[in-house]
């Protein structure tokens, strides 16, 4: 094992670290309601054995020309069958661990793990046969009298490293993909939700065999061992600074990435919204699952002229949602938890901070450490210096910012690094259009939050600082495949290209040359 100093451990440790900082005592503590369900801290899962990651993943590694072969359309059907029939089984356990983990509510696990998992395998379901067809490749000039297609084959041995965040669904989504595909793989979920990580041991163990699918339980040290070996393709979601830190070790190896990441995603308000509608929207992407999400919204633009009419709108969408009181949001049924203690103090620390600096809280603040409890909360006048203006939230924290000048807005934008979603919220064309041109951003939605996610006709990916590759429908299995390009000669005349270039071989290629420079 690596010795505690190494750089990758360290950045694999801060992912998966379950440990909590001391209690603090909170300066000025805000009016929390009474702890009714206190929350223990979460007891990581005991560390799988290092011979037997070496060991499964050699399995895996000698069994890949075999699986090549013989992974044919109908083993790849029933694989992915057997998946979707596994977790029908399970429901009522997933939903279980997940209440124990984040303190979701059963209609939210259904909505955003359980179900975007059985949606990609329905989709992947209907358009494999296609997508694993070998395709077409028209013909060049250069090429004349050659075929070729282009063939998608299995990349061999994929490494699927989930986070905390949605446990299921980001452990099980990348998964479809990957047998899709024809891979064997190994998902490593985080520790930091012992429950669900237990839980998808235990599904995948029932429904594949160990040399085909299986689940690494653990902490840094068996995250390091995983990282150490040679993949053929590493899926990893998480935040972008363990991202760099996880690419450079797939570099060891040149093992391919795909890096799904996140970053301050930032809302537009324009003064031609429907604020009833945009509030209610916002409230549902930066509060579902306490905030805890890699494309919720960070913060807010929001145009002065109708930055008081939204407030008002989004306390009341908030209230609607959630409750009107504290008290009645945390005893409620609709709202998650915070993950971990640590993560606790960290976002309690990020409001006590801005407010220090003079920002004005417009609804929330309250908190309770025994249940991890934090209400929604929304904060104006955040000095832009603030950590909540500088790092990403990931929690149920939104600041917002009023504009004058769209310009300005999108120079801001621009001057970050390039986040995994933007929203808009506007019915001017105009407007809309010159925020998605003037902008790059992973993907955009236009008056609505979340939703591009579940659209599997569309990928779902970032850029530069937000991610790497894309995944989700065709874009998954391609992310996994490796698309050989096959060349046959037909009736080419390859030799009159071929040494010794003299007479009306130089003169062939000179025309040939001018007539490709053209």
């Amino acid at each position: 094992m690596a010795q505690q100093d190494d750089p990758i451990e360290a950045a694999v440790a801060e992912m998966l670290d379950g440990s909590t900082a001391e209690p603090v005592p909170e300066a000025g503590a805000k009016p929390a309601p009474k702890p009714a369900d206190p929350r223990p801290e979460p007891a990581a899962p005991a560390d799988v054995p290092l011979a037997a990651i070496t060991a499964r993943f050699q399995a895996m590694a000698d069994g890949a020309p075999a699986r090549r072969a013989g992974l044919d359309y109908a083993r790849r059907v029933t694989a992915l069958k057997t998946l979707s029939a596994a977790i029908r089984k399970s429901e009522a356990e997933i939903i279980a661990a997940l209440a124990e983990d984040l303190g979701k509510p059963e209609p939210e696990v259904r909505l955003t793990e359980i179900m975007p998992v059985q949606a990609e395998i329905a989709h992947t379901l209907k358009h494999l046969k296609r997508w694993m067809r070998p395709k077409r490749a028209r013909g060049t000039l250069i090429a004349f009298g050659t075929r070729a297609r282009i063939r998608p084959e299995p990349k061999g041995t994929a490494l699927i490293v989930s986070p905390w965040n949605y446990p299921f669904g980001l452990a099980l989504g990348p998964l479809v993909s990957a047998l899709a595909a024809g891979n064997a793989a190994i998902i490593k979920p985080s520790e930091l939700a012992p429950a669900t990580s237990a839980l998808v041991a235990r599904l995948v163990s029932e429904a594949f065999a160990p040399d085909f699918v299986w689940v690494a339980e653990g902490g840094v040290g068996v995250a390091q061992a995983l990282m150490d070996l040679p993949f053929d393709h590493l899926f990893f979601t998480g935040s972008p600074e363990v991202g760099r830190k996880v690419m450079a070790a797939a570099a060891r190896h040149l093992t391919p990435v795909t890096l799904e990441l996140g970053g301050k995603s930032p809302v537009i308000v324009g003064e031609g919204a429907d604020l009833k509608a945009a509030a209610r929207a916002i409230a549902w992407g930066k509060f579902a699952n306490a905030g805890q999400t890699c494309i919720a919204p960070d913060h807010v633009y929001v145009a002065r002229g109708v930055e008081k009419r939204f407030v008002a709108e989004l306390k009341a969408a908030i209230a609607k949602m959630y409750g009107r009181t504290p008290e009645a949001q945390a005893a409620g049924r609709d709202y998650a938890r915070i993950v971990s203690g640590r993560h606790f103090v960290r976002l309690t620390g990020m409001i006590d901070e801005a407010c220090a600096a003079g920002a004005e809280l417009v609804a929330g603040g309250e908190s309770d450490r025994a249940t991890r409890f934090l209400a929604p909360t929304v904060l104006r006048n955040v000095n832009p210096g603030a950590a909540l203006m500088r790092e990403e939230i990931f929690g149920p924290v939104l600041p917002l910012v009023p504009f004058d000048d769209l310009d300005g807005v999108i120079a801001r934008i621009n001057a970050g690094p390039k986040p995994l979603a933007l929203y808009v919220f506007d019915k001017d064309r105009a407007r809309i259009e010159a925020i998605c041109a003037q902008t790059s951003s992973g993907g955009v939605g236009i008056n609505v939050t979340l939703a591009h996610y579940m659209h599997l006709n569309l990928p779902f990916g970032g850029i530069g600082n937000s991610g790497i590759g894309a995944a989700h429908g065709e874009w998954g299995f391609r992310a996994f495949s490796h698309e050989k390009p096959v060349l046959e000669n037909r009736f080419a005349p390859l030799g009159g290209f071929m040494p010794p270039y003299r007479g009306m071989k130089a003169r062939r290629i000179r025309l040939m040359a001018r007539i490709l420079g053209r």
